[in-house]
């Protein structure tokens, strides 16, 4: 008995000993995994979220770090001023807006089920969602701040000091447990909750316009904004309006490869409705105006997706036909994911 009590201690002190040098084992015992309302059909998690599961104080401390404006060099902006939740966590300005009214090179882009993307941004730089959140800290036309700099605000904050240690069983704040958390919290903004949701599950139908509608865009669109998500999650030159800022190349920026030259990661349409204008950088107010420009012709390139270069640079739709587009893409829209 006296071997075996010796033994079962032995492996507490190296269970306690290994948690003190790994920040993915949580100490609190009170701080359960989130079990996420993940339908069935949707694509595997993102590799780094296995390794980041969110849970209970884990959401949300991120969602107090998602909405402090404290992580802005002037205290005037967080994450939330740009990823509102009543537009499907994007806004309706062409460029994201950072401190003092800066314009920055591209639109804000929704973030939700981003659980399930393979890349973040619209170029796709990030991998992991954890190694996103310093972008918009650090870029001068966004934040403008520092980690460190956010640290020293954040740090005599007895609400952060108690969800840090819940979190992390310790009160220490450390830049990759900011990131974590807001990681954590982004993981949980889950959309699969509207008509078309319903309707696959035979609980609704649609109508006749929205049928219609379906049956076009199976035809026409499909062939990028195809799964579950409405985005084979690939990058493409579309042909759109060409950003004239001289640092936008796009998906080139990240790999140095021309052949990537404005190629930009394809979106989800779901809650297409909540984010208008649309396009890397707001180039169309509407969706209609978007699917003229796409039935009138977009712009010719080297690297011009084949599905365009093959229909002679164009999309061809009727007013009917783009009327029942519009028709259909609104039955995306999950309006409890909007107010929850």
């Amino acid at each position: 008995m006296i071997k075996i009590k010796k033994l079962s201690i032995l492996v507490l002190v190296l269970f306690l000993a290994a948690c003190s040098e790994d920040e993915n084992v949580y100490m609190d015992l009170d701080n359960p995994e989130i079990d996420l309302p993940v339908p069935s059909g949707f694509p595997a998690w993102n590799s780094a979220a296995l390794k980041n599961k969110p849970t209970k104080y884990g959401a949300e401390l991120g969602e107090k770090l998602f909405t402090d404006k404290r992580l802005s060099k002037d205290n005037s902006i967080s994450c939330a001023s740009c990823h509102i939740q009543a537009s499907a966590f994007a806004d309706h300005n062409p460029k994201a807006v950072g401190i003092e009214g800066r314009i920055g090179l591209r639109n804000t882009p929704p973030i939700q089920n981003l659980l399930f993307m393979k890349s973040y941004n619209w170029d796709g730089s990030k991998l992991q969602l954890e190694n996103q959140p310093i972008v918009p800290i650090i870029t001068h036309e966004e934040m403008n701040s520092s980690i460190l700099e956010v640290i020293e605000k954040i740090s005599s904050d007895i609400g952060y000091k108690v969800l840090f240690k819940k979190v992390f069983g310790d009160e220490t704040i450390t830049p990759e447990r900011i990131y974590k958390s807001i990681a954590q919290y982004e993981y949980t903004l889950i959309s699969a909750d509207s008509k078309y949701d319903r309707v696959k599950q035979d609980k609704e139908k649609f109508t006749i316009l929205e049928s219609y509608g379906y049956e076009v865009f199976t035809q026409k669109c499909i062939n990028c904004h195809n799964g579950v998500l409405f985005t084979d999650q690939s990058f493409r030159n579309i042909g759109f309006p060409v950003n004239i800022d001289t640092n936008e190349a796009g998906r080139a920026r990240v790999t140095g490869n021309l052949a990537d030259y404005m190629s930009f990661r394809v979106p989800s349409l779901r809650n297409i409705e909540y984010t208008a204008p649309y396009g890397s950088f707001g180039q169309f107010a509407s969706l209609k105006e978007l699917l003229d420009y796409m039935n009138n012709g977009v712009l010719e390139a080297e690297n011009l997706d084949s599905f365009f270069k093959d229909n002679g640079n164009r999309i061809p739709l009727s007013e009917a036909e783009k009327e029942a587009l519009v028709a259909f893409m609104l039955t995306l829209s999950d309006e409890n994911f909007i107010s929850r």
